[in-house]
C-alpha cells in the first residue's frame, strides 16, 4: 500500500494504492477474511468504523450475552476456541477469542475510519472507497483508497432500528434501543416495556427480570420460539444433522413437535407461530428463530407479561393497539438492526438486453 499525492481530488483527499483487497468491517467476517489472505500471502487493508474489532459485540451487547450456538459453529478458520471455554462462550469470551484472532493473523485493521462511499470505476477498472477519519488528530482528513477486489463485511447489523410511534417524543422516561442496553441493575422497581419479541427483546426481558423487575414484552407478530437444546443437544446442530438426510420441510416439522414436547402450546399465552416453518422462514425471509434460554418459563409465571402493539404514548402512559393504557417508566426497543451498505455502497447497473 503507498500514497499517491496528497493533493489528490482537489487539494482535499489523500489517494492511497492498495495492492489487493479493501476489506471493510473489522467483525468475525472482516477478520476471517483477512487471515485467509493472510494465509496466502495476499496484501490487504481492513477499514474499520470503531476504534476496536467486534465493535458490535464490544459496544452494544447487553452484559449477559453468550453465544446462541455452540461454539464448534462459531470458530473462525484456522483458530478453534480454547478448550477450557465453556460450550456457549461468553460476551467477554468471545471478544477475547476475536482479539487473539487479529493478534495471530497480523491483522491490523485501520480504525475510525468511515466508509463514505465505494464506487467501481468503468474508466479504470478499480474501486474507489473514499473515507473520513472520525476521530484523533486525524478527524476530519478524507483518503481515497484505489483497490481491484471490494470486500464487504459490515454485517446486517450496522444501524439499530427505532419505530417512530406517536407520541414518543413526549414520553418522558428513559428511550433506549437494545444497543445501549448493558445490565437490568439501573432499571430495579421501574415499570419498562420492551418492544419487540426476537432474541434481543427475550434476553432483554429475562435479564430485567432477574433484576427484580416485571417487563412487559410487546409482540407484534408471530414467532418461532425454539428450545436452545433437545435432550442435550443443540437444537442448530440437530437440524443440521437431519437436514443431510431429511427435506427441510420434514426437519421444520420435527422441530416443531419437539419444541412443542418441550416448551408447549405458547399461543395460549399470545406467542403465536408463523404459518411457514423455522428453517424455510430463515431460508425465505432471513428472520432468525428465538432460541429460548428461560424466558418462556417466565412468560408462563407471568414474570413477563406479553402485550399487544403500541398505538401511541403520552408523557408516563401508553396505548396498546386494544385501547389498553400502561403507566411506565422506560421504553427499550429491540426492533433490530439494518445493514447501511445501501447508503455507501454504489452498486453497477447491468443493462439486460430485451428480446
Amino acid at each position: 500500500m503507498f500514497s499517491f499525492s496528497d493533493n489528490y481530488d482537489c487539494f482535499s483527499r489523500r489517494c492511497v494504492w492498495v495492492n489487493g483487497p479493501v476489506i471493510v468491517g473489522a467483525g468475525p467476517s472482516g477478520l476471517a477474511v483477512a487471515a485467509g489472505l493472510k494465509e496466502q500471502g495476499v496484501p490487504f487493508v481492513v477499514l474499520e468504523k470503531a476504534d476496536c474489532v467486534a465493535s458490535l459485540w464490544q459496544n452494544r451487547t447487553y452484559d449477559r450475552l453468550k453465544l446462541h450456538l455452540p461454539k464448534q459453529f462459531c470458530q473462525l478458520p484456522e483458530f478453534p476456541f480454547p478448550e477450557n471455554y465453556p460450550k456457549y462462550p461468553t460476551k467477554k469470551q468471545f471478544i477475547d477469542y476475536l482479539e487473539s484472532y487479529a493478534k495471530k493473523f497480523d491483522i491490523n485493521p485501520l480504525f475510525n475510519e468511515c466508509v463514505e462511499s465505494a464506487k467501481y470505476d468503468e474508466t479504470c477498472r478499480l474501486w474507489r472507497v473514499k473515507t473520513v477519519s472520525i476521530s484523533g488528530d486525524a478527524a476530519g482528513s478524507e483518503v481515497e483508497y484505489l483497490c481491484q477486489w471490494l470486500v464487504v463485511a459490515t454485517g446486517e447489523n450496522s444501524e439499530p432500528v427505532v419505530l417512530e410511534i406517536e407520541g414518543l417524543s413526549e414520553f418522558k422516561g428513559e428511550v433506549l434501543h437494545a444497543c445501549d442496553y448493558r445490565s437490568g441493575e439501573t432499571f430495579r422497581g421501574k415499570k419498562v416495556v420492551v418492544v419487540g419479541c426476537g432474541n434481543s427483546g427475550m434476553e432483554v426481558c429475562l435479564d430485567l427480570c432477574n433484576h427484580d423487575t416485571k417487563p412487559s414484552m410487546v409482540v407484534r407478530s408471530s414467532v418461532h420460539v425454539l428450545p436452545r437444546e433437545i435432550l442435550g443437544k443443540s437444537t442448530f446442530e440437530l437440524a443440521m444433522l437431519m437436514l443431510k438426510w431429511l427435506p427441510l420441510w420434514l426437519v421444520d416439522k420435527i422441530l416443531l413437535f419437539l419444541a412443542w414436547m418441550i416448551l408447549g402450546n405458547m399461543e395460549k399465552f399470545g406467542l403465536k407461530r408463523p404459518s411457514v416453518g423455522p428453517l424455510e422462514l430463515k431460508n425465505t425471509q432471513g428472520k432468525t428463530p428465538v432460541l429460548d434460554i428461560g424466558a418462556i418459563e417466565k412468560i408462563r409465571s407471568r414474570e413477563i407479561q406479553l402485550v399487544p402493539g403500541i398505538n401511541k404514548f403520552s408523557s408516563s402512559m401508553v396505548e396498546l393497539v386494544n385501547g389498553k393504557m400502561i403507566e411506565i417508566d422506560s421504553v427499550i426497543f429491540a426492533t433490530g438492526y439494518r445493514s447501511n451498505v445501501p447508503y455507501w455502497l454504489e452498486v453497477r447497473k447491468i443493462s439486460i438486453p430485451q428480446d
